[in-house]
């Protein structure tokens, strides 16, 4: 009968002709037949099932050997034997070179026909130990899933005790070194079929042996943590974790994190390997496991590892976002990682050029997936921005992206990014500042936050961009006397000479912190620049005073000596002088008094209030270049301090004792500490109560500095509860107060007083109006009767003789922005500028610096950002539109520059001597050799550091196709159907690239 039967199956009749013989066979089959035929029939189906080159010859070989197992189950089982069995395991079937690759296929089969057999538990115990065997000879994929099917269906092949355990430790070998070597979306399907059928076996043994779990983790951990030149592990090893009981999570963490065995490059490497597991389709609990070891690595503080990981790992596991399938799982890892990661703004910063081609992604899907990704995103974003502002060039675009969707409030921000923080202790991530590999392109150097100290660094960038100050620093010698001014000299000369992209300015943040501040909160940078002006101011009076050393190098003369002999260098840089009178409306008797100041504090006014009808005696100007005067021509002179004037309203009231400042509209802050007086600064604050009702209603149109500064200089009403004490008529009177300016700045500082305390809700809230703000503005200044009629014999355009009044021009300099809603949060950057008398890098002509034109002074000098440690260029354009497109980043500090004329002609001509004597300041010998010595050590430092990241990053598993996926998506518009960014199906090629 078997010849009958290779006859029929060798012949070539049609497959239908030869169905019908076979069919015949099959049910003689079925009869009693002796032990020999038996014998022949059984190898015969054995040769077709192991050996037959198509289907259908298998499939007849299979019929043959289930009929035989059913019908003649003693020949069968005397066939099917332990010795035939281990010859095929070891020797397999069929000619040399070509052995089958069904023997495991087969043995299953005839499995079913020895169960109540006397030779099952042989056969049992011999394939326990040769499916052990097996899979140490690390099998492919396919072979795998045959043994997995094997024991699924039989588990009495499964080896037990210890060898049961090496087992699933071999069995995770063999899935480390999965891979599908095919692009094929059939193929792809097949091997995770594969991947879930060995997975699955795990799952079963774990579920019967709970004890072999913990040890084949650790064999998994040894795989992933391997930091050997070799093939990087299958990402088919997240398919194991998923079926790792969740309640076993924290005690695995918590052994791996404190195990000291496990060195710091390998923990990264295990950490780097499983965030590439997000790209696995369908794993469940994945992003559970990542997010809880990188928790785990917090909890003991393994900054360093977290921090290369997330900056190596960040934008692959972003761009998986683009993939419904693994979308929920990679958008859980991106949302941990960017919320965790506060020390710095690099991770967020690497996705930024990727999100809007994200967003317009899914957008474009349209599905319930997408919509709900693009929220989460959103919120992350803006978290993003909370936490990292300051960034208005590179922010413009995603803040367009996402415009159209909706913004978390901020008690919502607080909470995840208070929620998600590596440690709720700063200092603890002090030395893991932004990585600098070496300065900025502009030449700058930046300043490291060392905890919410953002207000202190946007103030010295811009006192240091004030290139007069600057240079007058730089050229104190040593002994000066002055502790905090040296310190401010070593801070500016690293500034200016340092090699480093950024340094630190610890030194002299001690040295100059205002004993109230509280470590570690965000503080006022007008309060602090006000405290550090002073402090200078007062310890030069007590030490030696700069005129000396300006003397000592004959560089002031008799007169000018006379002229600065008692003024400090905070006096000669941004003093300034206000006359303040007060005139009785019944006896119209006078009374004046003149102080000093460093900065002028512009309240808002009450937007029912025209500023530009009710202006001072010479209104301040926005003027642009081509209405500018040259410097020679820069007074201009104006009218009477009372006449023409707008009759006060009658509804002004006046200020308090304490001035109060003026808030808008926006959530309730808590309550801070009242600023601290100072006796430099001059609050002018008006009609604190009014200006608070109405400045709660809407946003009002934009404002400018101008309108600010007539505001400041117009007349006030004193009247009801504020009557004026007239010493004439002996009692209380009506009367008007008004603010003259007597002495002009060379650095001019304006405060556009923000911030105020809000007595009904007892909170601190800031004003968000927007505030223009001109390069170029005019200041009235008071001067003596000979100077009017000096400007006048000179033919000054609009001189009036004995009118008093003469218009200095300023240059805008710095503009310090807070971000934020509350002066006890957010977070300060600067915008700054250099401006000088001279064009920038011409040469003096004659012995004399060429004045530089309007147009250079407004457009050729280059603007720059200061962001902490960030410098970038920047330009004015940027300035102006920052709160447009960001209406939490509002100019808070303002530096103006006078331009040289009538008034500043002996400063000015000062420091010019100075400068072209002596050109850039020279330091002393102990501070250039402190920054020599710096330089070197930042060289080695550099040199270190780049041997340390080379084995960290060597050790990082290697992800050369991430970004593929967004670029896939920008240029195939036309893809549809499978996993695409647009669909849930998938074409092969983007498949294959998502998976693997």
């Amino acid at each position: 009968m078997d010849k009958i039967l290779e006859a029929v199956v060798m012949s070539s009749y049609p497959n239908n002709v030869k169905q019908g013989l076979v069919r015949r066979v099959i049910e003689a089959a079925k009869q009693p037949m002796d032990s020999e035929q038996c014998w022949s029939m059984l190898e015969l189906s054995t040769k077709l099932y192991l050996t037959g080159d198509t289907k259908y010859k298998r499939e007849i070989g299979k019929e043959v050997l289930e009929v035989y197992g059913h019908y003649h189950p003693e020949e069968f089982e005397e066939f099917f034997n332990v010795r035939f069995l281990l010859s095929l395991l070891q020797e397999g079937y069929g000619p040399l070179g070509k052995r089958s690759h069904y023997v495991l296929d087969y043995i299953q089969l005839g499995l079913q026909f020895v169960l109540e057999s006397p030779s099952a538990n042989s056969i049992f115990s011999l394939l326990r130990i040769e499916v052990l065997r097996k899979v140490c000879e690390r099998p492919s994929p396919k072979q795998c899933a045959k043994i997995s099917k094997l024991l699924t269906q039989h588990p009495q092949c499964i080896p037990t005790g210890k060898h049961q355990l090496l087992f699933c430790q071999q069995l995770i070998r063999c899935i480390g070194q999965f891979q599908c070597v095919s692009e094929g979306e059939e193929e792809i399907m097949e091997f995770l079929e594969q991947v879930n059928k060995v997975s699955g076996l795990l799952q079963r043994i774990w579920r019967t042996q709970t004890s072999a779990i913990l040890p084949s983790l650790k064999e998994l951990f040894t795989i992933i943590s391997s930091t050997e030149e070799q093939e990087a592990p299958s990402n088919a090893l997240a398919s194991v974790v998923q079926f790792v009981p969740l309640e076993l999570m924290d005690g695995v963490i918590r052994n791996l994190t404190n195990d000291d065995s496990i060195t710091d490059v390998q923990m990264m490497m295990a950490i780097g390997r499983m965030i590439d597991w997000v790209s696995w389709p369908l794993g469940k609990n994945i992003d559970k496991w990542i997010i809880a070891l990188l928790k785990g690595l917090a909890a003991v503080k393994k900054f360093s590892i977290l921090i290369e990981v997330t900056l190596s790992k960040i934008e692959k596991v972003f761009s998986k976002l683009l993939y419904p399938i693994v979308r929920e799982g990679a958008l859980s890892v991106l949302q941990y990682m960017l919320l965790s990661f506060q020390h710095s703004h690099e991770a967020f910063h690497l996705l930024l050029p990727h999100i809007p081609r994200l967003v317009a992604s899914l957008k474009k899907e349209d599905s319930n997936s997408a919509t709900s990704s693009l929220e989460q995103l959103a919120e992350l974003i803006h978290c993003m921005f909370f936490r990292f502002s300051g960034f208005p060039d590179l922010y413009e675009p995603v803040l367009e992206a996402v415009k159209a969707l909706p913004i978390p409030n901020e008690d919502r921000i607080k909470h995840l990014l208070g929620q998600n923080a590596w440690t709720s202790q700063k200092n603890e991530l002090a030395c893991f500042y932004p990585r600098l590999a070496s300065k900025s392109e502009t030449g700058k150097i930046g300043l490291i936050n060392l905890g919410n100290t953002c207000y202190m660094n946007s103030i010295i960038q811009s006192l240091f961009m004030a290139s007069d100050f600057r240079h007058s620093v730089l050229n104190l010698t040593e002994g000066n006397s002055q502790p905090l001014m040296t310190k401010l000299q070593w801070l500016f000369a690293f500034l200016e000479h340092s090699q480093r992209p950024a340094i630190s300015p610890e030194s002299f943040l001690s040295a100059s912190w205002p004993p109230w501040f509280t470590p570690g909160a965000q503080q006022d940078c007008s309060e602090y620049l006000k405290y550090l002006l002073d402090r200078l101011h007062e310890e030069e009076k007590t030490g030696k005073r700069i005129y000396q050393k300006l003397k000592e190098s004959s560089l002031v003369s008799q007169a000018m000596e006379h002229h600065y002999l008692n003024k400090t260098l905070v006096e000669k840089m941004f003093g300034g002088k206000m006359m303040t009178k007060i005139r009785c409306l019944k006896c119209l008797n006078v009374s004046s008094r003149e102080e000093a100041f460093t900065d002028l504090s512009l309240a808002f006014p009450p937007s029912d209030r025209s500023v530009c009808g009710s202006t001072s005696v010479l209104p301040v100007e926005e003027i642009g270049p081509q209405f500018i005067e040259p410097p020679e021509n820069a007074g201009q002179l104006m009218g009477s301090p009372w006449v023409p004037r707008k009759a006060p309203m009658t509804s002004d009231r006046a200020a308090p004792s304490v001035s109060v400042e003026t808030l808008g509209f926006q959530e309730p802050r808590e309550a801070a500490n009242p600023i601290h007086g100072n006796d430099v600064g001059v609050d002018a604050a008006k009609d604190p109560l009014l200006t608070f009702g109405e400045q709660a209603c809407a946003p009002k149109d934009s404002r400018s500095v101008p309108d600010l500064i007539n505001y400041f200089l117009s007349p006030e009403r004193l009247t009801a509860e504020n009557k004026y004490h007239c010493e004439k008529c002996a009692s209380l009177q009506d009367a008007e107060k008004v603010a003259e300016l007597t002495e002009g700045p060379h650095y001019l500082i304006l405060t556009l007083l923000r911030f105020s305390f809000d007595p009904r809700t007892m909170k601190r809230k800031k004003i968000l109006d927007n505030v223009s703000i001109p390069v170029v503005l005019k200041l009235p200044i008071l001067v003596a009767p000979e100077e009017t009629e000096e400007a006048c014999r000179h033919g000054k355009d609009g001189a009036v003789p004995g009118s008093g009044f003469m218009s200095v021009v300023y240059d805008l300099c710095s503009v310090v922005v807070h971000s934020g809603i509350s002066s006890e949060s957010g977070h300060y950057y600067c915008y700054s500028r250099e401006c000088t008398d001279t064009v920038p890098h011409g040469q003096p002509q004659d012995g004399v610096p060429k004045p530089a034109s309007d147009k250079q002074l407004d457009f050729e000098i280059q603007w720059y950002l200061f962001n902490d440690t960030r410098v970038s260029f920047s330009s004015f354009e940027s300035v102006s539109n920052v709160t447009s497109f960001f209406p939490k980043d509002t100019a808070y500090v303002l530096f103006y520059r006078q331009r040289p004329g009538h008034q500043s002609c002996v400063l000015h001509e000062a420091l010019a001597e100075a400068v072209r004597l002596h050109g850039e300041p020279s330091l002393h010998k102990d501070l250039m050799e402190a920054i020599s010595k710096d330089n070197i050590l930042f060289l080695q430092e550099q040199e270190k550091e780049a041997r340390n990241r080379a084995a960290y990053i060597s050790a990082l598993p290697k992800s050369p196709l991430w970004w593929r996926d967004l670029d896939r998506d920008k240029d195939d518009d036309s893809s549809s159907g499978g996993c695409s960014p647009a669909a849930g199906g998938g074409g092969s090629g983007s498949f294959h690239g998502l998976v693997f």
